[in-house]
């Protein structure tokens, strides 16, 4: 005998699946559709897996669903994962001399469903300046006014087509990039050490990272900070789509281990104050490897990825070993890691493109990309970016022209 379940449990039931699980359900029959394409189940997993959703309108992402703009969404994270090497166009556009090797993508996701779409990338000058290219055209779109103090760090909002600059006076500002002067300006309590913006549930958020603290700003407000007792740290990674997970990489000792830890930062109210604790959730050392790692990201799911100069590593963040990518006869000198790829760049000038496997814990390798060109002797990837439509790696030669390697997409299958 079949059991008909009323709507509202079936609604409560279907709320634990994932997109996949979704889609699979709304075959069964037409009640089943109808329940599973339920604009609140879609909302839910677009507010999710995008934290920007939390603030704007379906008019506004234009779509006529939270389904539709999901399954779109998806589409366009996924563009490069699909693509083949044939699919794209490379070009160099030389720089300026003397860049100061800063540069993050200013522009959104950029791609359309014909394939169409436009990259561009903010970058700082020699002169204490920042301009915005256009990658698909090679020109320069807006430049801002020099400014009094050298720009020693840059981070953007592409979303909100937002700007954030840190000087060497520790003077922090927020830019639109398409008025000439900045829209906020703040100063800093001491020196930090790297700058990163997120879309939280409570709006944008600029978390400013010193050598042994956090802080965490919002729109300019009071900040809060916190001190985490972690030595000889070399690199810091936020957990992407969630703006409370932080892990860090540390090389010390003799010999000298690397190790990760994870921590959670919980904001919490005491009296009329608020402060900032970050709590260990994680941690592991790597004691059995002869190349200690030099690059290293996170994904989503807390999975650790980090490259030697021969090998690309995953673990989970409880050092669980996954995967080993071996390199044999290139050296890996740069790598990218977002929500959706991983790239690894090589001495040869090369391009590793993976994928995060959406049902599994694992990386999948999808193709490489090649240019030609080696690294010169003097020359360095000071930036790897990485958006819908194109990869760009920053290239700076300390006895040459500087300029931007841009593989950029040219159809979407």
């Amino acid at each position: 005998m079949e059991v008909h379940l009323s709507s509202l449990p079936m609604m409560e039931i279907f709320s634990y699946l994932d997109a996949y699980s979704l889609l699979q359900v709304a075959q069964v029959n037409k009640n089943w559709n109808a329940l599973a394409s339920n604009g609140f189940l879609w909302r839910k997993l677009c507010q999710e897996r995008w934290l920007f959703c939390d603030m704007v309108t379906l008019q506004l992402l234009g779509t006529e669903t939270w389904k539709q703009f999901f399954v779109y969404r998806t589409w366009q994270e996924q563009a490069k994962s699909r693509a083949k090497p044939k699919d794209f166009t490379y070009k160099e556009i030389p720089l300026e001399c003397g860049v100061r090797g800063y540069a993050c993508y200013i522009s959104g996701c950029a791609l359309t469903r014909n394939g169409q779409g436009k990259s561009v990338v903010c970058m700082v000058s020699s002169k204490n300046k920042i301009s915005t290219w256009d990658i698909n055209e090679s020109v320069i779109t807006w430049v801002s006014p020099v400014q009094p103090a050298s720009i020693k760090l840059l981070t953007t909002l592409p979303d909100m087509h937002i700007a954030v600059t840190v000087d060497i006076q520790s003077t922090i500002k927020l830019w639109d990039c398409h008025n000439r002067e900045a829209l906020a300006t703040n100063n800093l309590e001491s020196p930090c050490k790297s700058l990163k913006t997120v879309i939280s549930k409570d709006g944008p958020i600029v978390l400013v990272f010193y050598m042994n603290s956090l802080l965490r700003t919002s729109e300019f407000s009071d900040p809060v900070s916190t001190i985490l007792e972690f030595s000889s740290c070399k690199r810091a990674f936020w957990t992407p789509r969630r703006e409370d997970r932080i892990t860090l990489m540390s090389r010390r000792g003799r010999p000298i281990v690397t190790r990760f830890e994870t921590y959670d930062m919980k904001l919490e109210e005491i009296g009329n104050k608020i402060i900032v604790k970050g709590h260990l959730v994680a941690s592991f050392s790597l004691q059995d490897y002869n190349e200690n790692p030099k690059w290293m990201g996170v994904n989503d799911k807390s999975m650790i990825v980090c490259s030697t100069r021969s090998s690309l590593l995953l673990f989970s963040m409880k050092g669980l070993h996954l995967q080993t990518f071996q390199y044999s006869s290139e050296t890996i000198v740069r790598l990218l890691v977002d929500p959706v790829h991983v790239i690894v760049t090589c001495n040869d000038g090369s391009l590793d493109v993976y994928m995060w496997e959406e049902r599994s814990l694992l990386l999948r390798r999808c193709y490489g990309l090649q240019n030609g060109r080696h690294l010169p002797s003097f020359g360095f990837i000071k930036n790897l970016l990485c958006d819908d439509v194109s990869i760009v790696q920053l290239m700076i030669d300390r006895q040459g022209p500087c300029f931007l390697m841009a593989y950029t997409l040219n159809i979407c299958s």
